[in-house]
């Protein structure tokens, strides 16, 4: 795709995003960066979900494209051109970048969960390493913060997934862990249906109270933030208190009914979270 045309595409999807990626109050260098960081997590995702062809070979490329940046040599692919500056001026490690790439490796293998802990492993593939080059953008790297964040990112992963059984499906994959699954009575067979049967209904309720609760404890980190970095941190926050209250107004029915957060809704939650 032609870095234009990618540069709009990255652009729309930002904004289906559950959470604002980069406020437009903040300043130049600190929103450039969240930009440079999505792109690099959405082009990620789609060399593992949607390009034609070999996508492991395609992920091991661009993983050797990506370790330029850290060997004084230049990037080629133009989401990692744009990249390159924001880790030099940050000082950002290369660790949480290839774990984004080694999530959607797994993604070509694993599409079954067989424990929520198992899934929780996958977050801190899929998730976590997201919110510690956030608060590397911000130079914040005490461990208890790292901590918190990692639970927010965890957290909004969780809801992502239980907005997306149907879409996971159809692709042949659930995240729906297997234990959760046979506990609550619940056949694969139940998710192709256009409606979530009683069973399902009562798994989804069980699984968005989990991830809330994992959200409400992580949210502490924006008392431990400041300035802009409380102000970004407190929007993702606020992005999945809205999707969680999204989830719940479906009464576990995602199958029937879109769980999507209101713009409104996320930045009255926003304003909350930094009034506190």
């Amino acid at each position: 795709m032609h870095p234009d045309g990618l540069q709009r595409e990255l652009g729309r999807r930002e904004q289906g995003e559950n959470f604002p990626v980069a406020l437009k109050l903040l300043p130049g260098a600190p929103r450039e960066g969240l930009h440079a960081i999505y792109a690099y997590a959405r082009t990620v995702d789609e060399l593992g979900d949607s390009l034609p062809g070999d996508r492991t070979a395609a992920l091991h490329a661009f993983a050797d494209d990506l370790d330029r940046i850290w060997t004084d040599r230049h990037p080629t692919h133009p989401v990692l051109r744009r990249l390159e500056p924001v880790v030099r001026a940050h000082d950002l490690p290369a660790d949480p970048f290839h774990r984004l790439i080694q999530a959607n490796l797994q993604d070509q293998t694993v599409t079954r969960y067989r424990t929520f802990d198992d899934l929780v492993g996958y977050c801190r593939l899929s998730a976590d390493p997201v919110g510690r080059m956030v608060l590397g953008v911000f130079h914040v790297n005490d461990p208890e913060t790292e901590r918190l964040s990692d639970l927010v990112c965890t957290a909004l992963q969780l809801v992502e997934h239980w907005q997306d059984v149907a879409e996971d499906r159809r692709a042949g994959r659930i995240y729906l862990p297997q234990e959760d699954l046979t506990s609550y009575g619940v056949p694969e067979s139940d998710l192709d249906q256009p409606a979530a049967s009683e069973a399902l209904r009562r798994l989804m309720i069980f699984e968005t109270d989990r991830a809330a609760r994992m959200l409400a404890e992580g949210a502490a980190i924006v008392r431990r933030l400041h300035g802009w970095a409380r102000v970004s941190v407190a929007g993702f926050v606020a992005g999945g208190q809205a999707t969680v209250r999204a989830l719940r107004r479906t009464g576990g029915d995602v199958l029937a009914h879109e769980a999507r957060p209101s713009k409104a809704e996320t930045v009255r939650l926003l304003i909350k979270a930094v009034a506190r």
